[in-house]
């Protein structure tokens, strides 16, 4: 099963629905890695072959692209160097 590109695409999908659900950046790298994974298999070559021969090297391959999609992710929107969020009304005033 775990050769299955549909399988990682589906994980991957579920991922990126429990992102929306748990906003955070927690679960996204996840997702994307497991899309990426799932798009090596379905492209198929000598590297999908390789992957698809063993549990731990595609788990290793699908943390390694999740860790750099993290990595990409928080680059991209994550906090600025020296933001700072200044709150100047409470919610509780009203």
């Amino acid at each position: 099963m775990w050769g299955l590109w549909w399988a990682w695409f589906a994980g991957g999908l579920l991922l990126a629905i429990l992102e929306v659900v748990i906003p955070g950046f927690i679960f996204l790298g996840f997702a994307i890695g497991a899309g990426l994974t799932g798009l090596t298999l379905l492209a198929g070559g000598p590297l999908a072959a390789w992957l698809a021969a063993s549990l731990p090297r595609m788990l290793v391959y699908f943390a390694v692209l999740s860790l750099v999609a993290w990595v990409v992710l928080r680059k991209a929107v994550g906090v600025r160097k020296g933001q700072v969020k200044i709150w100047d009304r409470d919610i509780n005033e009203d």
